[in-house]
C-alpha cells in the first residue's frame, strides 16, 4: 500500500451530510492524481457522525471511485472492537479496498489489548486493514514492537498511518519490518517518505491534492529534491490548517476557497475564531 490519500471532509448542509458536495469533492480528488481516498476518518468528523451517516460516507466514496484508479480506504475505528468489526464488515461489503482503524480511544488499552482488537478486527474481514496511530488524539500509543508484531502475524494487516511526529517511530517500523508506513502529519510529509515510508494520509491534498500527489510521487520515484521543495514550499499552509484542532481550519479554507457552499460543523467543534479565520485567510492568498 502506497502513494497519496487524501482524508476527506465531510460537508454539511442544514445538519446533514451533504452528498452532493461531497461526491463532487471526491472526484476532484480522482481528477487530481490522487491514489486513495479515505472517507470517515478523523478529518470527515467521524466521531460526531451516527453510524448510518458513517457508512453512508463509505457508500458514496465507493460508488464515486467506481471505475477510475483511485481506491477506497474506509474509516473503521472505534473504542469498541465489536463496532469496529461491524463498520469494517459494511466497507468491505460495499466494495472498500481497505479499511483504516484508529487506536481504540478513551479506555486506554495495553499493548495486549491493542494487539487483540487489531487481530480480532483484521480476522473479521479479508480486505487489507491499516494500523492508526495518533497517541495526540487517542491516549493510546501503539509501540513499533506491537506494530510489528501485527504485521509479521496477521496476514492483512499490512500498513500503519502514523501521527504520532516522531520520524524516529517511522525508521523503527522501516528497519524492523516490512510494513508500509504512511504518513499522518503534513509537515512532515518528505521526512518520512525519505526515511522509508510509503505516502500519505493528507489533509492538505483536501485543497491542493494536485500539489500533494506530486510530492508523494516524486519522492517514491526517487526525485527527493523536487519533493523537498514542495514540502517546503507548503509550510506556512500546512502549519495554518492546524492552527486549531483538525479539521476546523481545512474546512474554513475549503469554504474560503469555493470548494464547499456551506460551513457547517457538528458540535462540539465550532468556527475557527476570529484571529484564526483571519491568519487562514492570509495564508491562502498565497496559495490559490
Amino acid at each position: 500500500m502506497q502513494g497519496a490519500m487524501t482524508a476527506l471532509i465531510t460537508p454539511f448542509k442544514n445538519g446533514k451530510i451533504d452528498e452532493e458536495t461531497y461526491a463532487k469533492l471526491i472526484k476532484r480528488q480522482i481528477e487530481n492524481n490522487i491514489d486513495w481516498v479515505v472517507p470517515v476518518g478523523t478529518t470527515g468528523e467521524s466521531a460526531t457522525l451516527t453510524h448510518d451517516e458513517h457508512k453512508r460516507c463509505i457508500e458514496i466514496a465507493v460508488e464515486v471511485c467506481k471505475g477510475t484508479d483511485t481506491k477506497v480506504l474506509a474509516g473503521a475505528g472505534s473504542n469498541s472492537t465489536h463496532e469496529a468489526i461491524d463498520l469494517a464488515k459494511f466497507a468491505e461489503d460495499k466494495g472498500a479496498d481497505a479499511i483504516l482503524s484508529v487506536a481504540p480511544y478513551y479506555n486506554k488499552p495495553t499493548q495486549r489489548g491493542l494487539y487483540e482488537h487489531y487481530k480480532a478486527l483484521a480476522n473479521a474481514v479479508d480486505i487489507p486493514v491499516v494500523l492508526y496511530n495518533v497517541p495526540g488524539r487517542t491516549c493510546s500509543n501503539i509501540e513499533v514492537d506491537t506494530a510489528v508484531r501485527l504485521f509479521k502475524e496477521v496476514e492483512n494487516i499490512v500498513a500503519i498511518k502514523e501521527a504520532s511526529g516522531k520520524v524516529e517511530n517511522v525508521v523503527a517500523l522501516c528497519a524492523k519490518s516490512g510494513i508500509s508506513v504512511i504518513s499522518g502529519d503534513d509537515a512532515i510529509n518528505y521526512p518520512i517518505i525519505a526515511s522509508g515510508g510509503k505516502g500519505t494520509i493528507s489533509v492538505t491534498a483536501n485543497l491542493l491534492p494536485k500539489k500533494i500527489a506530486k510530492l508523494v510521487h516524486k519522492a517514491l520515484k526517487g526525485d527527493f529534491l523536487t519533493s523537498k521543495e514542495i514540502n517546503e514550499g507548503l509550510y506556512e499552509l500546512n502549519k495554518v490548517l492546524f492552527i486549531e484542532s483538525n479539521p476546523i481550519p481545512i474546512k474554513f479554507a475549503m469554504y474560503e476557497a469555493g470548494l464547499i457552499p456551506s460551513l457547517e460543523y457538528r458540535l462540539p467543534l465550532t468556527p475557527p475564531s476570529k484571529e484564526s479565520q483571519e491568519k487562514i485567510k492570509e495564508v491562502l492568498k498565497k496559495y490559490l
